[in-house]
């Protein structure tokens, strides 16, 4: 489930190893570019976390953030 705190979306991952988690960044990074909606993230070997804002708004969370951030758990 996707919290919201700092004017953010954010929600962290955890795959079977690197491999996993990085094929999952790659289909976040595809989706992302055709969305034109850039998530700042971090990977540590299997772990993904994502934080999502839209900063042509403020850095505050939008609905762009939440089609976003529904399209990602469609990719699990």
């Amino acid at each position: 489930m996707w919290e919201e705190k700092n004017n953010q979306l954010y929600k962290a991952f955890t795959f079977k190893d690197f491999k996993e988690a990085f094929a999952f960044m790659t289909k976040v990074a595809l989706a992302a570019e055709k969305a034109d909606h850039h998530p700042y993230w971090t990977n540590v070997y299997n772990k993904v976390e994502i934080y999502l804002s839209t900063h042509d708004a403020g850095n505050i969370v939008t609905d762009k953030d939440r089609k976003l951030a529904a399209t990602i758990d469609q990719l699990l």
